[in-house]
């Protein structure tokens, strides 16, 4: 194995930690210690098609110490865990017609988020997939809405009502377009869906869905069609 002499610099001075214990990783350890890595809560759901979607996978299961590790990389300024995340997400695609795909895109947050965040956690997630996957990146939408966080509301009608109409499509990075769409948490997929329907009416001609992690909650309520 080869080491750059600017990583191995930057390791002494910042210790890599595992990503989802913050236990210091050895030489041997890559993102996670052994531990983490061998209770880490994949997410085994077959892919399946919604009423926007050709297809939708998550890499992990939104729960215990995942949710506090994409908790941290959100709020927390912890926008390296996106290279973690990203060949996460990339190995969960394998599941999706990746020579199918023309382009990855991401869903954004609004200007005031990312002013406060220093960062779109979305864009850099999909960054790290797209490299991963190497496929180009593409800015397809825009929030145009600063709207209460989807994590506030109770219930899957509150959460359609709070994005209704928030995205709005730039340009014409979407046309005839057959795009992957990430995002970090699929929990209702209120957000996911409007994003995928702005894209389509765009004109995308399929958009595929691809999350970070995905929420057992609500999912008695979720419309999904087998594919």
């Amino acid at each position: 194995m080869k080491f750059h002499p600017v990583t191995v610099l930057l390791d002494l001075i910042y210790p890599p930690k595992c990503v989802l214990c913050g236990t210091l990783l050895t030489w041997r350890q890559h993102d996670f210690c052994d531990s983490c890595r061998k209770t880490l809560p994949v997410c085994d759901e077959k892919l399946h098609r919604t009423e926007v979607f050709d297809g939708v996978t998550a890499a992990l299961w939104y729960q215990g110490a995942v949710r506090g590790s994409i908790l941290r990389y959100k709020f927390s300024g912890r926008s390296h865990y996106s290279r973690c995340y990203g060949r996460l997400l990339a190995a969960a695609c394998v599941r999706l017609p990746l020579e199918e795909v023309d382009a990855v895109t991401w869903i954004p947050v609004s200007r005031r988020r990312r002013w406060r965040r220093g960062y779109d956690q979305s864009k850099l997630l999909a960054a790290a997939l797209a490299k991963a996957l190497d496929k180009p990146l593409v800015s397809t939408l825009r929030k145009t809405k600063h709207n209460p966080p989807q994590s506030t509301l109770t219930t899957p009608e509150e959460r359609r009502a709070n994005v209704l109409g928030v995205y709005r499509a730039v340009g014409h990075g979407a046309a005839g377009k057959r795009l992957l769409l990430v995002d970090d948490v699929w929990t209702t997929g209120a957000t996911a869906t409007e994003a995928g329907r702005t894209l389509l009416l765009a004109g995308a001609d399929t958009v595929w869905m691809a999350a970070l992690a995905r929420s057992r909650e609500f999912k008695e309520n979720e419309q999904v069609k087998p594919c």
